[in-house]
């Protein structure tokens, strides 16, 4: 005999054993990614990055979607990861992880003097690290990995 057809509104919904998460994500009959975007007077809705993810400096928001795009066009960057880290003075500031192009030399001050160029002093990483970045076995950077690192031993913590 065939397995039994479910319908909707027989599957569950939410996250498996995680109901919490589902409790959180599930609210007022509406799914809430945690994705920040705007709408441009056309309608064109732009995501702008994860709420999660979303670094507050001495009272300004940065995205690090935003940091990274403009560091990507730097010429010798091949990929970049940035989250927010710990700072006395502002709370926490961007921190980028570079890996940079085969044969290049790239060095830090001039990865963040390049960033100064393209965004607001505040937006630009306060610190560069040259190195490897943690990934999945499917390529996805683990910036999870990147923020227990920088947190480690803090009061605050950032997801």
């Amino acid at each position: 005999m065939p397995p039994k057809a479910t319908t909707p509104a027989d599957r569950r919904t939410g996250f498996w054993n995680r109901e919490r998460e589902t409790a959180t994500a599930f609210r007022g009959g509406w799914l809430h990614t945690g994705d920040l975007a705007y709408r441009d007077g056309q309608g064109f809705i732009y995501i702008v990055d994860r709420k999660k993810e979303m670094i507050i400096s001495g009272g300004f928001n940065v995205y690090p979607r935003e940091v990274e795009d403009v560091m990507s066009t730097h010429p010798d960057v091949a990929q970049v990861a940035v989250i927010g880290v710990p700072d006395d003075y502002w709370g926490e500031v961007p921190k980028a992880f570079v890996v940079l192009k085969p044969d290049v030399h790239g060095t830090p001050d001039e990865i963040i003097a390049f960033c100064r160029d393209h965004i607001a002093h505040f937006k630009a990483p306060k610190y560069v690290e040259i190195g490897d970045l943690p990934k999945t076995s499917t390529g996805k950077i683990q910036k999870f990995v990147l923020r227990d690192k920088e947190w480690a031993g803090k009061d605050k913590r950032i997801n």
